[in-house]
């Protein structure tokens, strides 16, 4: 019985295991920005966004003025994507007062579908719209589990 008992309590704490929440961070650095993004999405059907957050700093002076620092929160999430090895998440900042009418979309793709793994690479595209000068890159991102 006791035996019966162990095994059961196993399976339980296995199947919590199998269905605890995802949680990614992605960052870059290079010579057009630097960033961090970080989310959470429930292991339930739907992979409901249960935590995001993000900060971001465009490196190129003509655009520092409107989009050289920024932070990021859930309503920022306009897509993600999450799925046997692979990421996407998209951030969109529509702008406030403060950008004259300028808009940023960042993009990070990065894994790879059928490899999941604790630490993967991937591309960010950055394009900031609607400004004095259109500003569009690229670059590698480091991404990774908790």
């Amino acid at each position: 019985m006791w035996r019966g008992m162990i095994v059961f309590a196993g399976l339980l704490g296995a199947a919590g295991t199998a269905h605890a929440d995802s949680r990614f961070f992605c960052s870059a650095d290079d010579k057009e920005a630097r960033f961090t993004l970080e989310s959470g999405f429930e292991s339930a059907a739907g992979h409901k966004l249960n935590h995001f957050r993000g900060a971001l700093i465009v490196k190129d002076p003509a655009q520092e003025a409107v989009f050289g620092k920024r932070v990021f929160e859930s309503q920022h999430l306009t897509n993600h994507w999450s799925r046997n090895g692979e990421l996407l998440m998209e951030v969109f900042d529509g702008g406030e007062d403060d950008t004259g009418g300028a808009t940023l979309d960042l993009v990070v793709v990065a894994g790879e579908r059928g490899k999941p793994a604790g630490n993967f690479t991937g591309s960010y595209s950055l394009t900031i719209e609607g400004g004095e000068k259109p500003y569009a890159v690229e670059g590698k991102v480091s991404c990774g589990t908790k």
